[in-house]
């Protein structure tokens, strides 16, 4: 361990970092009124008694009120953030890990319906597609009113104790004095030369250094390559570079390759499953090697093997990973140990930053503790009377149950119907594009065997087999089934996507697919027709398409879809399905009272699951809490104690889809937080 590039300390001016691993800014959305209170600060420190040597608070604390958030942003423009502040970084110190924050002006890239209602600004009128906002063109008061905003804000989070702070320039207000397609201000700000378009940035910089001093730290984080015709250069990239080493004000580059205007472009910044890994870093390292500044970077750096190698070659100082340690808080801490093996995985499957851009809160879809810290643990504690627990089902709450169970110390039996754990994510990872999802079993499996889980496959369970010899406790995380009720009738003229992703059904020339669910199943049946040769237009209710996967995610499916011709058609609903000779006629409505018919020789129906759950059902009466939850008490982490049949010999639960058909997140977040109090 000692000669490991990562747990080698990294010398910032007069800040020593104790290891390579950072966390890189970005907004979890946890705050309340704005502010980074207790849900914010457990986040951060979970992570910083993890062993991470920095972390980055705020994607984008904003200044002024004029940026108003777009996204749960911290606003930096108040005092009451500094005392919520002070606590983050007095808590992550004490743990030896350094705090920062990132602050920006959000520009164009929010709306003016947000916070005060005031008008978003930019160098320009033009619209940014991901927020659809015509921004007010900047005035000069208002340039010298920002700047004078950004000092403020240094200088709140200087008195707040935080080790630095970094200025956000990609996507937002900074960068887009610099983008020659952006910035159409005339005078001194306006984009005729290198000198005015970095004028707004120096400015900022100087006012900075003005309230906080040369000692306290100042980064950077900018799009050094925007790949987009029109915008920031890879020459204008370096020349940027040049003059920001020459300013003398930057302690430390963070560097962006690309743009984030539309969620296919941030999915290029930000890579998702099926996207390359570290796709910038060999970038972010030719940056480096000509600034000679401290450099950092992130951007799908997922697994230590990599960040060691950007370390040891020199192209990184300091190796973002933040996905993976929503994941995972305790990276370092299993590197020191020697247990690399046991790192809890990133998948790739973006749920975290999918849930924010859609007005939610940060959610890691494999750990359920990220973002509840204060009520989930992380860190599983012992029960004080260790019980025997059956659990029949190995997807990822049967397996997320049995993992928790033996970490308190519980004897645990597991039995499974089929010859292999998964349910359905080995359904899912099916598609190549989502085989990272194979993960979240894998790491749960090996973390059962290691913990001593009894497993039996090709396992089917029958009432008595519980009855017989009772466990103290019974879960029943058996999963679902493919919906095949969704029509008054025919329904057996369509399949599922579940037949097609099989391999039960032939794909067909012609076919319809109907998404009522609005999740990655159509998605995925679609392009399997589609590589198969097939016609495929995909029919849902919903006004916008796909629902449930979410921008950045849906990103490589849709490039997949519309490559291979894919036809999407929202607003219409399946009503009818009838047999025409040799084809099929699907009969369309619409909840705006529309109707059209199509002509094919396959429906698929994605209608999600329906619960299998004969088993439960067939134990429930003999149960001591007859199948009852204590929602109050599952709420507040408390132990399960109904005994409305106080001579049942068992306790019944069950998790997941055996309950409705939700997502894999909730399947998880089921068991952990039912298990932990067992």
């Amino acid at each position: 361990m000692a000669n490991d590039p990562l747990l080698q300390p990294f010398q910032l001016k007069h800040l020593t970092l104790k290891n390579r691993l950072m966390i890189t800014s970005h907004e979890p959305a946890y705050t309340e009124d704005g502010l980074p209170k207790d849900r914010y600060r457990a986040y951060h420190l979970a992570r910083a008694k993890g062993g991470v040597a920095l972390t980055m608070t705020a994607g984008s604390a904003v200044v002024s009120p004029d940026s108003p958030p777009a996204f749960g942003n911290i606003l930096a423009y108040r005092d009451d953030c500094v005392p919520w502040m002070r606590r983050l970084a007095d808590d992550c110190h004490a743990e030896g890990c350094a705090v920062m924050i990132q602050l920006t002006h959000l520009g164009r890239r929010t709306r003016w319906d947000r916070g005060d209602w005031l008008p978003a600004l930019s160098p320009s009128h033009a619209r940014e597609p991901a927020h659809r906002h015509y921004p007010k063109q900047l005035e000069d008061w208002d340039i010298a009113r920002i700047i004078t905003d950004y000092a403020d804000a240094a200088e709140r989070m200087q008195s707040a104790g935080l080790d630095g702070i970094e200025l956000e320039s990609y996507g937002h207000l900074m960068d887009a004095f610099w983008s020659p397609d952006l910035n159409t201000l005339q005078g001194p700000h306006g984009p005729q030369s290198y000198d005015s378009r970095l004028q707004f940035t120096f400015d900022v910089l100087e006012a900075i250094r003005a309230r906080v001093g040369p000692e306290f730290i100042v980064g950077i984080r900018y799009a050094a390559d925007e790949v987009r015709p029109g915008g920031i250069t890879a020459t204008d990239g370096i020349e940027i570079t040049k003059r920001l080493k020459a300013s003398g004000q930057i302690d430390f580059l963070n560097i962006i390759r690309g743009h984030i205007h539309t969620d296919a472009a941030l999915t290029t910044v930000i890579p998702v499953q099926d996207q390359p890994s570290a796709p910038h870093l060999d970038f972010a390292g030719e940056i480096r090697a000509q600034a000679q500044i401290p450099t950092f970077h992130a951007a799908k750096i997922q697994d230590v093997a990599t960040a060691r190698h950007a370390v040891a070659t020199g192209k990184l100082d300091m190796v973002g990973m933040t996905r993976a340690h929503l994941a995972d808080p305790d990276i370092v801490a299993k590197i020191e140990a020697g247990e690399e093996d046991r790192i809890r995985p990133c998948v790739g499957a973006n749920y975290c930053l999918d849930r924010i851009y859609m007005g939610g809160a940060a959610l890691c879809i494999h750990n359920p503790a990220t973002g509840r810290e204060l009520e989930q643990p992380h860190h599983i504690d012992p029960a004080q009377t260790p019980l025997k627990i059956t659990i029949v089902g190995a997807g990822p709450a049967g397996l997320e149950a049995a993992r928790v169970c033996t970490t308190r110390g519980h004897a645990v039996t597991l039995h499974e119907a089929a010859p292999h754990p998964g349910g359905q994510i080995r359904l899912t990872a099916r598609s190549p594009r989502r085989a990272e999802m194979m993960q979240v079993i894998d790491w749960r499996m090996a973390e059962c065997e290691r913990l001593g889980v009894t497993f039996h496959f090709n396992s089917y369970v029958e009432p008595e087999d519980i009855t017989t010899a009772p466990p103290d406790v019974a879960l029943i995380a058996t999963g679902g089934l493919a919906a095949e009720d969704y029509l008054p009738e025919n329904n057996d003229l369509a399949v599922t996507p579940w037949d097609i992703l099989s391999g039960d059904a032939a794909p067909g020339r012609r076919v319809l697919v109907y998404d009522e669910a609005g999740d990655y199943a159509a998605l995925q049946a679609a392009e399997h027709l589609a590589e198969a040769g097939a016609e495929v237009e995909i029919v849902t209710r919903d006004r916008a398409f796909a629902p449930e996967v979410m921008g950045m995610t849906l990103t490589p499916a849709m490039q997949a879809l519309q490559r291979l011709g894919v036809a999407t058609t929202v607003m219409w609903r399946l009503d009818a399905l009838a047999r025409s000779g040799n084809a099929l006629t699907a009969t369309l409505g619409s909840d705006y009272g529309g109707a059209a018919t199509r002509e094919v020789d396959q429906v698929v129906i994605s209608n999600g699951t329906r619960p299998l759950d004969d088993l439960y059902f067939a134990l429930k009466p003999l149960s001591r809490n007859l199948g009852e939850v204590d929602y109050t008490a599952l709420r507040e982490g408390r132990p399960q104690t109904l005994a409305p049949n106080p001579s049942g010999p068992f306790r019944l639960f069950r998790l997941g889809d055996a309950v409705a058909s939700r997502n894999t997140h909730a399947a998880i977040y089921d068991a952990l937080r039912l298990c932990k109090a067992l």
